[in-house]
């Protein structure tokens, strides 16, 4: 660009570059021609989505497996609105990003209506904040933006582009990020008139549980938990964004909440006097509080959502917090490794309960896909009935190895997410777990996948309907209305996009198709025929 002066779509660019961008997912239009001209002069790279919902969802999958702000850019009218989706899983996802939406020239944005939305209006309830980017102002937007999204809790932001503003000369040019890390590792006791001494309250429980969430995860938690539990005797439960902040083959692991075999779940923690909630954040919940134990907060934000009375909380590092309670740990560990394991004996035998003898059940697709997983495999999964059980059966050793969208739990991260993460950790394989009607929302980004040599597979689980809701149904005497999805030839469709296609009906064909996992070339759809009657006997 030699001595040229930077335009605002430039600041945009050099920020993002400076915040460790390397992709921006996008369906681009006329508003934002020079902002994808700055990234690409940048070295970022403009991953065109099928449609700006799906790119919304690769900037929350590469959020989720990097902890890094997503990207993606829309064009404006239709292609804002469009966005909405993503950016809101995003935000109740916890999940960092940066959207940025083009809109007519700002001399017309007043009262010319083709195509014309209001961004404001529209972003701001499903974001943390709606701006707009300005030649004057520029630089400063976009430290707030970043230094908002990454924030606890984090969170999608959107930012406004007119097609005047994005192409003129900034005068707010200067690169200066804001801060991420926090610059001590401390925290704050507050407590009511009944106690604020954590330490006292849990030493005096006879069966404490912590319940680890995804603030845990985000605050790098794993050795704080894994030394309370084990100083303590306290047993772990955690949400589903949170899995593997607690290594799932600990002996002092208990399960994952609100998946499947929740009743028992949420048994184990009703006989719990005291809860450690640490890190755990109510936007998971799928089921209404319902324990009576005391909760000990732990968090790197106060207890406003109120979703569980707690008398005292510990507001800060999450991991600095649970280290301290360790460490000031006094007494024999509550529980034994024993009786925690005959806990998650009951818990496994609840999961395989309602099993068909010769069907590939999908309790058998979950096993053979993580037969087939080499260390340290990413699996993706969409939302649907599968998912719960992903995410109470898949054996999860270190955070974000298993991504869901849990907060809003849209229809649609599964492909896109998977992606996305294999963008994200090319070292690492990743696999997509999908339903087939999510599958159907997002087919055609397998052909976005072949293009960019994605060695990615998807493991679609067919049974021909969107399950959860006609189990639904079924529950009122209700007919099957709107649930039922026509066949669909996957192979074929996956050979129309360039990608490698089997189907499989057995657990002895689907480990055959999955031989090689660590190795794929190109994109591999797997279409997993499966017994849907499992589920009605889960949930």
């Amino acid at each position: 660009m030699g001595d040229r002066p930077a335009s605002t779509a430039g600041v945009v660019a050099d920020y993002l570059v400076g915040a460790g961008t390397r992709y921006a997912f996008a369906y681009p239009g006329d508003p934002t021609i020079e902002l994808m001209e700055r990234f690409r002069d940048r070295g970022i790279e403009v991953v065109l989505a099928r449609r700006e919902g799906t790119a919304a969802f690769m900037a929350e999958g590469y959020a989720m497996a990097t902890g890094e702000p997503g990207v993606c850019v829309s064009t404006l009218g239709p292609g804002s609105t469009a966005l909405v989706n993503g950016v809101a899983c995003a935000t109740l996802d916890r999940v960092p990003m940066v959207a940025i939406s083009g809109q007519i020239e700002s001399s017309r944005e007043q009262y010319f209506t083709h195509q014309v939305v209001d961004h404001g209006r529209l972003y701001a309830p499903v974001t943390k904040w709606a701006g707009r980017l300005e030649p004057g102002s520029v630089g400063t937007v976009m430290r707030k933006a970043l230094r908002t999204a990454t924030a606890e809790r984090p969170g999608a932001v959107h930012l406004t582009a007119t097609a005047d503003a994005i192409t003129a000369e900034a005068r707010d040019a200067g690169v200066r990020l804001p801060p991420r890390e926090p610059a001590a590792a401390t925290v704050q006791v507050i407590g009511t008139e009944r106690g604020a001494d954590p330490a006292a309250l849990l030493r005096s429980a006879r069966r404490p549980v912590l319940l680890a969430g995804i603030g845990a995860v985000r605050a790098g938690a794993t050795g704080g938990l894994v030394a309370l539990a084990e100083r303590a005797g306290a047993p772990v439960v955690v949400s589903p964004m949170a899995k593997g902040v607690f290594p799932e083959d600990h002996p002092y692991f208990a399960g994952v909440l609100d998946m499947a075999c929740n009743a028992l779940l949420w048994r184990f923690l009703g006989e719990s006097d005291l809860v450690v909630a640490a890190g755990f954040d109510a936007v998971e919940l799928i089921k209404p509080w319902s324990v009576a134990a005391p909760v000990l907060h732990v968090d790197g934000t106060p207890n406003t959502d109120q979703i569980y009375a707690a008398d005292v909380e510990v507001v800060g590092d999450v991991d600095a917090a649970l280290r301290w309670l360790a460490e000031d740990w006094t007494g024999q560990p509550r529980r034994t490794e024993a009786q925690v394991a005959a806990h998650r004996a009951e818990l496994r035998a609840a999961y395989y309960h309602g099993r068909t003898e010769g069907a590939l059940n999908p309790t058998d697709v979950v096993d053979e896909v993580a037969a087939a997983a080499p260390a340290g495999a990413v699996v993706v999964s969409d939302v649907g009935s599968h998912k719960l059980l992903v995410g109470q059966g898949w054996l999860t050793r270190e955070p974000r190895g298993c991504l869901m969208t849990n907060g809003l739990s849209a229809m649609g991260l599964g492909v896109p997410g998977t992606i996305a993460a294999k963008l994200a950790r090319p070292d690492r394989a990743v696999i997509g777990m999908v339903g087939d009607g999510g599958f159907a929302m997002t087919a055609t980004e397998l052909r976005l996948a072949s293009s960019l040599g994605v060695g990615i597979a998807v493991v679609v689980f067919v049974d021909g309907s969107l399950n959860r809701i006609e189990l639904k149904q079924r529950a009122q005497s209700y007919a099957s209305t709107a649930t039922r999805l026509e066949h669909t030839d996957l192979v074929a469709l996956a050979e129309s996009m360039q990608c490698d296609g089997v189907r499989v009906d057995s657990p002895a064909a689907l480990a055959k198709a999955l031989a090689g996992l660590d190795a794929l070339s190109r994109p591999l759809v797997v279409e997993a025929h499966i017994d849907p009657a499992q589920y009605e006997s889960q949930f």
